[in-house]
């Protein structure tokens, strides 16, 4: 069990322990540590680029593949309706997590922005209209401005319209289609190549942020991670209590806790929503959901359902929003963090390396300096274990709550009757 656990965290436990060891040399040797920073320039120059490329041939590639995904209409509907409320619910508990506990309540904003030696960058956004702020969120006047990392939501509206036309040509485009998905594994493999230096180029650049800002910054993360495991206790045990409740009352509830176990288990132990579809598959089946309910749901949900990343997207964006003094009581910004945590979360989890491509998005639609990568990657680290647990698990129960939708109110009553597999 514990070769086992070793095996699925090593990378994870590596990549902790070089941002501990980062953090307490830069404790240790304050300002000196900023010989290594060029170490850690390295590692994100790398990262920035790839990531236009990556972001363009991972999502035109998922959109254009998507033949296979057909379903019954009303299925695919219930299902749409589950995601999207289950993930909003994320976002508002969040941030109202987020409101009580705030991830850095006593830090020197002033030192700190000195420190990043950039600041929020302001743009003359404040000076458009509401209708011209929305056109400038998602489009460019010209191609070649789509190239550049800051132009992010921008690029991923045109791989989705790009990836949809493509699958509505169908077998003319299908040499387009496998291009794109050569590529994507092209450029996932150029990551995972950068990624065996992340270690050093994390460490060197965390090194030189504490040696910076010192402790403060280092509380900021224990706040995080602190009311991530609140957030994390209660969704689980309470939302998913409601979900169950919902979708088949007391017995529902019964049903789901007494099949959640096996499921969220093996996402603690595996860390991999992927990992858990098989055990996950027969938990719902056992939860009396039909078969083509669960065969849809359960793959479907392990890459664009992902309450825990929801969390993650606010406990990033309101940390950010903290070190850089922005507004966060303003019903704009109130606004703005739900919908981008929802997309973070919730969309991009449907994407290869969509945690990177999340994290760059918040950089691209607020402004914040490429610097802060690292920063909020760290948050992705040290909330791996329990967002998977969320992300996984939360799937079964949505099952119970699309079969509610598809089946009626006595789907599991039904479900007992006609010998579905129900523990």
């Amino acid at each position: 069990m514990l070769k086992s656990f070793f095996k699925n965290y090593r990378f994870t436990l590596i990549l902790l322990a070089a941002i501990v060891i980062g953090g307490a040399a830069g404790l240790v040797f304050g300002t000196k540590t900023a010989v290594v920073k060029p170490l850690g320039d390295l590692f994100l120059n790398l990262m920035f680029m790839i990531i236009v490329p990556l972001v363009f041939f991972s999502i035109a590639s998922a959109i254009a593949n998507m033949n296979g995904m057909k379903r019954l209409g009303k299925i695919m509907g219930s299902i749409l309706v589950v995601f999207f409320v289950t993930a909003s619910v994320a976002a508002i508990l969040g941030l109202m997590g987020t409101s009580i506990i705030h991830p850095i309540e006593n830090a020197d904003i002033a030192a700190i922005k000195e420190a990043m030696s950039h600041s929020s960058v302001e743009t003359d956004t404040e000076k458009l209209t509401f209708l011209d702020h929305l056109v400038a969120t998602f489009t460019v006047s010209d191609f070649n401005l789509l190239l550049s990392r800051s132009n992010m939501l921008q690029l991923i509206v045109f791989s989705l319209l790009f990836g949809i036309s493509t699958a509505m040509i169908g077998e003319k485009a299908k040499p387009v289609a496998d291009f794109l998905s050569a590529a994507t594994g092209v450029m996932m493999k150029m990551v995972s190549i950068v990624m065996y230096y992340a270690p050093i180029g994390l460490g060197c650049y965390f090194a030189a942020v504490i040696g910076e800002l010192g402790p403060q910054i280092l509380e900021g993360y224990a706040r995080s991670f602190f009311l991530y495991l609140i957030l994390t206790v209660i969704y689980y045990f309470v939302f998913f209590t409601l979900y169950a409740f919902i979708a088949g009352g007391k017995e529902g509830v019964k049903v789901f806790w007494k099949n959640a176990i096996t499921p969220s288990v093996t996402a603690l132990a595996t860390c991999s929503s992927a990992a858990c579809i098989p055990v996950n598959l027969a938990a719902v089946r056992k939860m009396g959901v039909p078969k083509d309910i669960a065969e849809t749901i359960v793959p479907l949900g392990a890459n664009t359902h992902k309450d825990g990343s929801v969390f993650g997207g606010v406990l990033k964006i309101v940390f950010l929003f903290a070190l850089f003094g922005k507004d966060l009581t303003s019903i704009s910004n109130i606004l703005s963090i739900l919908a981008v945590a929802f997309l973070v979360g919730a969309v991009m989890g449907a994407i290869p390396g969509g945690g990177m491509i999340g994290e760059m998005l918040i950089i691209s639609v607020y402004g914040f300096p490429p610097e802060t990568l690292p920063i909020i990657a760290v948050i992705s680290t040290i909330i791996d274990a329990p967002a998977t647990l969320l992300n996984s698990t939360g799937n079964t129960v949505c099952a119970m709550l699309v079969t509610r939708l598809v089946e009626g109110k006595n789907w599991l009553r039904q479900a007992f009757k006609s010998g579905e597999e129900v523990a």
